[in-house]
């Protein structure tokens, strides 16, 4: 079997969506891609509704941990083939010149950490945070990838996005 792709996705402040968006792809994909999150301003600590929502539906959530971006750029850091950005904000900010090139796309969500009102306004936030990036997600595991040439590939992680 060929190796696992390895998926990035980029937030500002890693506490939500970028972990959701990990939590996913790794549980989906198993086998196949290996994702990780990270963040340009991270929180330091993942928003304590994306665990609960998490561990709700099953995830294992201990290892996650809000992080820098520049963990994926040092030396010894796993080699990206993708790069999707999940938040409006990330698309707008300078991102680091990934080695090797991975392919990149936006794939912007609303932040649920920003969302106000009653436990239950804020906690459907999440959940609708996931499910876009669930669906996105399954779209993307389901791609003939090693079968499209590049232009295609890229035009489809764009198409994903606007789903």
């Amino acid at each position: 079997m060929a190796e696992p792709y390895n998926v990035l996705f980029l937030c500002t402040g890693n506490s939500a969506r970028s972990i959701m968006a990990e939590a996913i792809l790794n549980k989906l994909g198993a086998g196949k891609f290996r994702a990780y999150s990270a963040g340009s301003q991270p929180k330091g600590q993942v928003h304590p509704e994306t665990l609960r929502l998490l561990k709700s539906l099953g995830y294992d959530t201990s290892g996650f941990r809000s992080k820098s971006w520049s963990e994926f750029t040092d030396p010894g850091a796993p080699q990206l083939n993708f790069v999707f950005t999940v938040c409006d904000n990330a698309a707008g900010e300078a991102c680091p010149l990934w080695p090797g090139q991975p392919m990149t796309a936006h794939w912007g969500v609303p932040d649920p950490a920003e969302a106000k009102g009653t436990e239950v306004e804020i906690a459907l936030a999440f959940k609708d945070a996931y499910r876009m990036l669930n669906q996105r997600l399954g779209i993307f595991t389901a791609l003939p990838i090693r079968s499209l040439d590049q232009l295609t590939l890229q035009n489809k992680l764009r198409e994903i996005g606007r789903t």
